[in-house]
């Protein structure tokens, strides 16, 4: 009987686990975990709006202590104002999170989001959809009926 040669595959996170690392190092990143968790760290509301980009450290000077980074986040444009007014609350979020004053500012990159295209692979209820339709038998016009339809569904749903 043969036994086993011990070569049993290893998991993803081993062998890549170094490489990403450093990856977020680069970017400022203590860990990973500020990326991959972001809506858990900030909220869903905010997270659907904005994700980290890096975080930027100041070079401290001799025998000076390190000062709190500065926070870059991508930010979707007509949000981008919003995520600027609730600056205080995300870095209160991120420091508690790290469990030190790790941020003290945040720094906003308008641009698409890159998981922007997970988030509208939702689709609208179509039980849903035709029964907002069928309230909306005074319109005349069947397409437009159909896109009222889907938009109250798509309100509902949030």
């Amino acid at each position: 009987m043969n036994k086993p040669s011990g070569a049993f595959a290893k998991p993803l996170r081993d062998l890549v686990g170094k490489v990403i690392g450093e990856s977020f190092t680069r970017q400022g990143f203590a860990s990973a975990e500020l990326v991959t968790r972001w809506p858990d760290i900030v909220g869903v509301e905010i997270s659907a709006h904005s994700e980290p980009v890096k975080i930027q450290w100041t070079r401290p000077a001799d025998g000076e202590e390190r000062e709190p980074g500065t926070l870059v986040l991508r930010v979707e444009g007509p949000a981008a104002i919003e995520i600027q007014h609730l600056a205080d609350v995300i870095c209160e979020r991120v420091n508690r999170f790290l469990g030190w004053r790790a941020v003290a500012r945040l720094a906003l990159r308008q641009a698409p989001l890159k998981h922007a295209a997970r988030r509208s692979g939702r689709g609208v209820d179509p039980a849903l959809a035709a029964q907002i339709s069928e309230n909306l038998s005074k319109v005349g016009d069947d397409d437009l009926r159909a896109a009222l339809a889907r938009l109250g569904a798509a309100v509902k749903r949030t």
